[in-house]
């Protein structure tokens, strides 16, 4: 018998999340992780490394909750928002039984977290203006413990009708939990639910640092629930799943200096994604550039395939969005520098 062929039959059948980093290249303008483009320096301030970290570092937790506007018991803190996806599937759904649902084209984290975990996943596609099929949805909820929703949607960048979560709230109610991940509500935090929890019980908020706050390389998320779901998931949570310099340098990107920072970014990023926007359209190449309320934008190409391995060879990395349901000739491009969001349409203009 192969080590292979004692892994769990799901595990070896497994495609493995294909994260920009995993997927490779070789550049100088890396524009496919919808990453901050500039890093952000902190200097540590915790020496006590010789001791375990708090499992919930409790100035990380309240200074999310004052950030979030909820009460720190509504907030539990992960290793990204990834780990918070996978933690609501091992409090909630029972391996061959349950089941989650999604509506693509969507983050791919979903159906990953779901496949490892043995969990049955279920889809229902997005309409064609990217917003929820609510009487699909209705019709595939028997045996459906969450329902995945990003809003900004990621690839596509678009906001999901707050009328229709409301309604899928509603429909879920006593028995599904609603998850809105919210990665990059910082790009417009007016379209925030946050505030639909003291309503909906059944309501779960996913945030991150990695976007806005410029720390992606930190991994560090959260989940904003009721305080019920929350004790459940601190059962299911690694006993210390941040580590000291993970929580001392969110702690200090939670701060007045650093929110107010965090929020100066968002201004000029969403300025330079308006301008790329307009620049892009100009391209002869492009067909279509998407709204978007993010830090990246989706558009369309004559020949996408084409234009990606060329930007590619200049070692200008892109992320390729047609294996997507519903993006055939997309391509998704994060909103660099000035420099590089040049060197993008530069190169497209001659192509």
């Amino acid at each position: 018998m192969s080590i292979e062929q004692l892994a769990r039959d799901n595990v070896r059948k497994l495609t493995p999340y294909q994260s920009a980093r995993r997927i490779g290249g070789n550049g100088d303008v890396w524009l496919n992780a919808n990453e901050y483009p500039e890093a952000t320096h902190y200097q540590l301030t915790q020496q006590n490394l010789n001791r375990y970290p708090e499992c919930q570092p409790v100035q990380v937790v309240q200074r999310y909750a004052t950030y979030a506007g909820v009460k720190p018991e509504q907030v539990i803190v992960s290793r990204g928002a990834d780990e918070g996806i996978e933690l609501l599937m091992r409090a909630f759904c029972e391996p061959g039984k349950d089941a989650v649902l999604y509506c693509p084209p969507t983050y791919g984290m979903y159906s990953v977290s779901a496949e490892t975990l043995g969990v049955e996943r279920r889809t229902v596609a997005s309409k064609a203006d990217w917003q929820l099929d609510l009487p699909a949805i209705a019709a595939t909820l028997e045996g459906v413990k969450l329902v995945y929703v990003c809003s900004p949607n990621n690839p596509t960048g678009n906001l999901i009708n707050p009328d229709d979560i409301r309604e899928l709230l509603a429909m879920t109610a006593e028995r599904a939990l609603v998850v809105v991940d919210e990665a990059y509500i910082e790009f417009c935090p007016e379209a925030s639910v946050v505030s639909w929890l003291r309503q909906y019980p059944n309501l779960v908020v996913l945030r991150t640092l990695s976007k806005a706050f410029a720390l992606a390389g930190l991994r560090c998320g959260f989940t904003l629930a009721s305080e019920e779901i929350i004790n459940l998931l601190l059962k299911v949570i690694a006993p210390y799943p941040l580590s000291t310099p993970v929580a001392d340098i969110a702690a200090q990107a939670l701060s007045e200096t650093g929110i107010s920072t965090m929020r100066k970014r968002v201004a000029e990023l969403n300025a330079r994604r308006s301008q790329l926007a307009l620049t892009l359209a100009k391209c002869a190449c492009v067909t279509q550039v998407y709204p978007s309320e993010t830090n990246y934008l989706l558009f369309n190409l004559t020949d996408s395939d084409k234009a990606f391995k060329a930007l590619w060879d200049k070692g200008i990395i892109l992320r390729d969005q047609n294996k997507q349901p519903g993006l055939k000739g997309c391509l998704r491009i994060s909103i660099g520098t000035q420099r590089e969001c040049d060197a993008v349409t530069d190169a497209l203009k001659n192509f």
